[in-house]
This record gives structure tokens, sequence and C-alpha cells, in this order.
């Protein structure tokens, strides 16, 4: 199969993904206690965790209703997010330039903001992430990064389109019109984000990936010792080739640590596969996941 995907956006990774969580308290330390991030500090009602150089990888609020509430993507260049904006106000999508107070807070040199018409989700692009002050010291795990964050999607088409077709997102492997597993090109781990479809729009997961297989196996015992359930592994994808387990924070909402990930060279990389539609894709060692694993969290409406 032939990579037909356009790439109007050069991206340079996946920056944050926002929470909205129903217990600010809870989170905070099932986040850093037993996740691992560092909790640093933010404004008013926002609580900053990270886990890599950058000011913050994870943002939680707190409101009656857990879930998605945006994602952030750090662009190549200044000269970049100009011609994305120009893209995507030529799409329809009614992008907004942050305020210079907006990306002082944000600490990045300039950003907008647009919102997906088909689920409302939120969605940042900026560039000139400032270093934090201090670098991210491992506690429980040995985390590199903020991985990737899946959605389950009601109108497969439609997400296809925002996703691929209008942001230029590259597809790595997919199940056509029922699973794509995608990149932010031209980064290139196997995945950035997915899109799977599903009975309604919601958060399936987010990932943190960590640098060595027993974090997966410690977190696994850190888990079942402080009651948190863990949903999906330890197991082993096919497509990725990540080694991976699931477990629910304290909103119910899925989070996964993988360790290893193939990648997709920009110049050479291979093209997308085409995967059969059978469990033994989502877990080569025959694990089944239960019943909760990515069924909760709302991707919030957006106002304003």
């Amino acid at each position: 199969m032939t990579q037909t995907t356009q790439h109007p956006i050069r991206y340079s990774r996946l920056g944050y993904a926002r929470l909205q969580v129903t217990d600010l308290a809870a989170s905070i330390h099932f986040y850093e206690d037993l996740v691992g991030l560092k909790r640093d500090s933010g404004p008013d009602g926002e609580v900053w965790l990270r886990c890599s150089d950058k000011p913050y990888d994870l943002i939680l609020t707190e409101g009656p209703e857990a879930g998605l509430a945006a994602v952030g993507f750090e662009l190549e260049s200044r000269a970049e997010l100009d011609k994305a904006f120009t893209h995507i106000e030529t799409l329809g999508y009614a992008p907004k330039w942050s305020q210079p107070d907006e990306c002082a807070t944000r600490k990045v040199e300039a950003g907008f903001t647009f919102v997906n018409p088909d689920t409302n989700l939120l969605v940042d692009f900026y560039v000139g992430q400032e270093i934090a002050p201090d670098a991210f010291e491992p506690t429980v795990a040995r985390i590199a990064r903020l991985g990737h964050v899946v959605l389950n999607v009601a109108d497969y088409s439609k997400a296809h389109k925002f996703w691929i077709e209008d942001l230029g997102f590259a597809i790595s492997d997919h199940v056509p019109g029922r699973i794509a597993f995608i990149r932010a090109w031209p980064n290139s781990l196997h995945h950035t984000f997915a899109l799977l479809q599903g009975e309604r729009d919601n958060l399936n997961h987010i990932n943190f990936m960590v640098t060595d297989i027993d974090d997966v196996g410690r977190a696994m015992n850190r888990m079942k010792k402080a009651d948190v359930p863990i949903v999906f592994g330890p197991g082993r994808h096919l497509p990725s080739t990540s080694i991976f387990i699931y477990y629910l924070d304290p909103d119910q909402m899925t989070v996964e640590y993988s360790f290893g990930m193939e990648e997709i060279e920009e110049v050479g990389g291979r093209e997308p596969r085409i995967l059969e539609p059978k469990p033994e894709v989502l877990d080569t060692w025959g694990s089944l996941p239960d019943p909760r694993f990515g069924k909760t969290g709302k991707i919030l409406a957006h106002h304003g």
C-alpha cells in the first residue's frame, strides 16, 4: 500500500494532554505517587505534572465530569506554526491565536487553538516551549515521555478526515474503517495518536513510555498493592511491538505504561500495514482487556 496522505503540517511531538478529574487531590496522589510524574506549579485551577524537560506533560483540572479536555502538539518552527494557522483557517476550523499573556502562562513562544467540530475536542498548536528549570528525576518508574493519546470515535470516517486528511497525521498501521495508529509526522514514534471505532466519542487511554521492561513489571505489583485495577496486560502489541500494561486512575480513566516502540523515519520509512481485526493484534501474548478498559472519560466540549 502506498502512503498517499499529504502532510501540510510538520509536527515536533505530542506536547501534553489535559484531563478534567472529579477529585483533584486523589488524582494528584495517583499521577504523582503511583504513575511517577513530577508535580510543578501551574496557574490557578490547574495542576501541572511532567515526565520530561518541559514544564508540563499532563495538566489536571477539577470538574463535575472526568474526561479529556484538550491535547497539545508542538510544531517544528514558528514558520510552520504560521503555515498551519493558514491551513486550518482555510479548512474552516476557525483557529484563534493565543494572546501574549496566555503564551507567557503556557511558557510558549506562540500558539493557537481550534476545535474539532466532530467531537468538540480542543486542539492546541504551539512552538518554542520553555525548558523546565530543573531536570525530571524518575521516582517509581523511569518514564521517558508522554507517548500517545487514543480516542474512541463514534464516526470513524469524520475522525479519519480530521486527523489524517486535514491535519496530515501519518498512518503507521490500520484496520481500515475501524482502527488507525497514527503519528504526528514527521515524528518517528509509531503512534502519537490513535483512533478506534466506538459507540461514542470518548477517551480510550493516555500513554506514558517507560525506558525499561522492569518498569512494566514493577507497575503491575505496585498497582495491585494500591488496589488500582489492572485492565489489560501485561502483554505485547503487534503493531508497535510495545510491551504494555493498562490500569485505571481514580476516575476509572485508562492509563498505559509501554516499553519499546517501533520508529518509522521520515525518509525511507516503511509503508502502513493493513491489520486483521482480531484480538492478537492488540496482544500477541493472548490476554484480553477487562470490560472497563478504555470506557471512561468523556471528550469534554469546549466552550468559548
